[in-house]
């Protein structure tokens, strides 16, 4: 077997390769750091007797990545994980380490669910904007407290920053804007209060931005718009007011949206058809007393529509029926009127329909196949104008609504019919008559006879 020039060259550069990376040790003072790290942080081992070089191959901790960097013959810690084994678990009283800040070629830094029962604080030493950290993650700490620190601005190589499920409190810090790199930023799960700083919208690599369960308040800076490659968006279960603002239709990556649980209302954005990505928009639990606009219809990749519980009046958009993606759509205890669009029954992906406690009226537009497939995902319940046929109710369960009978009467099926003396029933519950529907016509009509 003959081998090309090439190809011994390569294995040659391989092998050298392999040979340098073990002969390499660590850099002194960077082992002492990192030992002083283990120790404040870890108690699973006496670390510096157990690995006393621990980036050697042989050697190596869990957790920890070494790579060579620079021409100083040396391998540097590239990468820590803590708190989740196989990687190092954390001590009772295990306090964030400011000196972890400080080892140079540092670019990944994960603590899970490390700080319980000891408070400690973000501490970002003055060194810190030499370092090349592209991810920082510190999540499920709950003893994590304190204000996000100012100094967070010196981490200017930071791609990734996750701050989640922590009791981080006070504002976030204007000074993040200046992290032109990240990608992803997420502060998700804290009690942050204050506005959100309109400086985010400078953040023009961003992905994704999740600031979901805080205590933001006021509007929605119409800067966010801005965030072009911005692919989610998570503000929901926080106190923002005011509307949508209009600039967001000019996030045409969009794919993520979720508002729920704010104080928004008033009308939507006139260019929400530019939303052309959006799969998943969860706006539950807003005071928004608007009608829901035709231009939904027009989301065609959309998935996933929530909108419960939201003062919404008028009747369903019969553009809903174009959206053949769909897989839940949830308009429950609203004001919304009027028959039940006969297209959602075309829609063969949708598995969860919710429009219960409305006052939608009419027959029930689905077939017996349409109700087998959704089944008890299926809840048009407090809506007393809606009527099922008889062929309907043999194919579900009882669903809340009325019973279409034979010569167009009906009756309730979650209460028994009120009648006459002589024998003529009014098969009609009280609040369709309140709601005057064709059926109660008939069946007055048939009282009078």
């Amino acid at each position: 077997m003959s081998f090309s020039l090439q190809t011994i060259l390569l294995f040659l550069s391989l092998a050298c390769t392999t040979f340098s990376v073990h002969s390499m040790t660590m850099d002194s003072s960077e082992k002492e750091t990192l030992f002083r790290v283990m120790e404040t942080l870890s108690s699973d081992r006496n670390w510096k007797a157990s690995h006393p070089e621990p980036c050697n191959p042989g050697s190596s901790w869990p957790g920890i990545e070494c790579k060579p960097a620079g021409r100083d013959n040396h391998l540097h810690v590239t990468r820590l994980d803590f708190g989740n084994p196989p990687n190092p678990t954390c001590k009772k009283d295990a306090t964030f380490p400011p000196e972890i800040l400080t080892l140079p070629f540092l670019q990944s830094l994960f603590i899970f669910n490390c700080f319980k029962t000891t408070k400690t604080t973000l501490s970002i030493p003055s060194k810190a904007h030499k370092l090349a950290l592209q991810q920082l993650t510190l999540k499920s700490n709950p003893a994590l407290v304190g204000v996000i620190t100012p100094l967070i601005s010196s981490l200017t190589s930071l791609q990734v920053l996750t701050l989640s499920q922590n009791h981080l409190f006070g504002k976030i810090p204007e000074g993040i804007s200046s992290l032109t790199s990240l990608i992803h930023l997420d502060l998700s799960y804290n009690s942050l209060s204050g506005s959100i700083p309109s400086q985010l919208g400078s953040l023009r690599t961003l992905t994704g931005l999740d600031l979901s369960y805080n205590s933001l308040s006021g509007p929605i800076p119409a800067s966010l718009g801005h965030l072009s490659l911005l692919q989610k968006l998570d503000l929901s279960s926080n106190s923002l007011t005011g509307r949508i603002p209009d600039s967001f239709e000019s996030l045409s990556f969009l794919s993520f949206l979720a508002l729920s649980n704010n104080k928004l209302s008033g009308q939507f954005p006139r260019g929400l058809p530019k939303l052309r990505n959006l799969q998943y928009f969860i706006m539950d639990d807003n005071p928004m007393f608007t009608s829901l606009p035709f231009q939904l219809g027009r989301l065609a990749k959309l998935q996933e529509l929530r909108l419960a519980n939201s003062g919404y009046s008028g009747p369903i958009p019969w553009s809903f029926s174009w959206l053949t993606n769909l897989t839940t759509l949830s308009l429950a205890n609203n004001k919304l009127s009027g028959p039940i669009p006969a297209g959602l029954s075309e829609l063969s992906r949708i598995y969860h329909l919710n429009l219960s406690r409305n006052s939608l009226g009419g027959v029930v537009p689905f077939n017996g196949t349409f109700l087998r497939r959704l089944g008890r995902n299926l809840d048009l319940s407090g809506n007393p104008g809606l009527c099922l046929t008889g062929s309907q109710v043999t194919e579900t369960a009882m669903l809340g609504v009325g019973i279409c009978g034979g010569a167009n009467k009906s009756v309730s099926t979650m209460q028994q019919p009120f009648g006459r003396s002589n024998g003529a029933s009014l098969h009609c519950s009280l609040p369709n008559l309140l709601l005057f529907t064709p059926i109660c016509f008939w069946s007055l009509y048939q009282l009078l006879l």
